[in-house]
C-alpha cells in the first residue's frame, strides 16, 4: 500500500495489486484461519448493501477477527455526528474501517482524521474493494491477467472507474462504451492512462458498444442508475436503451468471452433477460469472490503480510 488506507486502486502498486489477486485465489482455497485473530473492524455505512456487508463480516469470520456493523440510522454521518469525530472515536475501538458512503469526500474525511486504516467499501468515485474481486475472477478464468481485453458497456460509474484503474495497473486492455455525457471521469482516465502506458496495456473510451466488445474476452455490465440516482432512471433509461448487453452483442467477443456483472442486475435493462444464467456467465463466482479478495485485502491491512502465499505467474 502507498499509505494505510485503501480509498482508490490507484492507492496500490502494480506489485501489490498482483499480488492481492495470487494471495486471494490462496486464501480461497485454503479456507479458515486465524491471521486476524483479536482483529476487529468497523462497517460504517450509508447506503444498504447485502454483496458488501455479508463479504466483509464472513471474511473476518474466517480470518479469525470480528467485525461490527453500523447502519446508517446508527451513525448518521454529518448529521447526528461530524465525519472526523466519528473517526476519531472509531480509532479508539477499532482495528480498521470499512466505510460505504455516498460521496467519497466523505471516506476521504475518514481517512484524514482516523489513526486506524480505512476501506473504501463504495463511493460515488470508486468501488475499489468490486474491482479486487473482478480482477480475482478474470485470473480465475484465464489464468493470467497481462493481455487480456475487458470490455465494459454503459455508464462511466465508480465500478467503472475502478476497474479501468486496476487493468492499466495489472497490464489488462480495457475498453468501455459509453453515451455522450456519461463518460468516465477525465481524471480518473489520465490516471488510468499514465498506468496503461507503463503496464502496455491500451484503453479505449467510445460510444458504440459494438466496437468496444469485437474481440474482447470478458463483457462486463453495470447497472444504469446506481443507487442514489433513482430521480435519473427514467432518463437514463432512454439514454442507455442501446447498450444492453445481449445475445447480439455477446456475439461479437471471442467465442470463449465471459460475461461479468457486480450485482444487482436489472434483467431486461442493461442485461437481457437470462443472460446471468448461462455458462459463459461467471457472475456469481464474481460475487463470492468478493470474499476471498476482501480477505486478501484485509489481511495485508491488517496482519502485515509481506510473505507471498502464492505466486503470481
Amino acid at each position: 500500500m502507498k499509505s494505510k488506507d485503501f480509498l482508490s486502486i490507484a492507492d496500490l502498486t502494480p506489485e501489490r495489486l498482483k499480488l492481492l489477486v495470487s494471495n486471494a485465489a490462496a486464501l480461497k482455497a485454503e479456507g479458515w484461519n486465524t491471521l486476524l485473530s483479536e482483529k476487529i473492524l468497523v462497517l460504517m455505512f450509508e447506503k444498504p448493501s447485502l454483496r458488501t456487508r455479508v463479504s466483509f463480516e464472513v471474511a473476518m469470520r474466517q480470518l479469525g477477527g470480528y467485525c461490527l456493523y453500523l447502519s446508517p440510522e446508527e451513525v448518521g454521518l454529518g448529521r447526528r455526528e461530524s465525519v472526523p469525530d466519528a473517526a476519531m472515536v472509531l480509532s479508539r475501538y477499532a482495528d480498521a474501517i470499512a466505510a460505504r458512503t455516498f460521496s467519497h469526500a466523505t471516506v476521504e474525511t475518514l481517512a484524514t482524521h482516523a489513526s486506524v486504516p480505512v476501506i473504501n467499501a463504495l463511493s460515488d468515485l470508486e468501488h475499489p474493494c468490486q474491482a479486487l474481486a473482478d480482477l480475482l475472477t478474470v485470473y480465475e478464468t484465464r489464468e493470467t491477467l497481462e493481455g487480456i481485453t475487458l470490455a465494459f458497456v454503459g455508464d462511466g460509474n465508480n465500478v467503472a472507474h475502478s476497474l479501468m484503474l486496476g487493468a492499466a495497473l495489472c497490464g489488462m486492455n480495457f475498453r468501455i462504451a459509453s453515451p455522450a455525457g456519461y463518460e468516465v471521469k477525465d481524471n480518473i482516465l489520465q490516471v488510468a492512462r499514465g498506468f496503461a502506458a507503463e503496464s502496455g496495456s491500451e484503453i479505449l473510451c467510445t460510444p458504440d458498444p459494438r466496437r468496444a466488445v469485437a474481440g474482447a474476452d470478458v463483457v462486463y455490465t453495470d447497472v444504469w442508475a446506481s443507487m442514489g440516482q433513482e430521480a435519473e432512471a427514467e432518463q437514463r433509461r432512454r439514454v442507455f436503451s442501446n447498450y444492453q448487453v445481449n445475445d447480439e452483442l455477446l456475439s461479437l467477443a471471442r467465442p470463449d468471452a465471459v460475461f461479468m456483472h457486480p450485482l444487482p442486475a436489472h434483467h431486461g435493462e442493461e442485461v437481457a433477460e437470462n443472460i446471468l444464467y448461462r455458462p459463459q456467465s461467471v457472475v456469481f463466482n464474481q460475487a463470492e469472490n468478493r470474499l476471498h479478495a476482501q480477505k486478501a485485502l484485509l489481511v495485508d491491512i491488517l496482519g502485515g503480510l509481506e510473505i507471498p502465499l502464492a505466486n503470481y505467474p
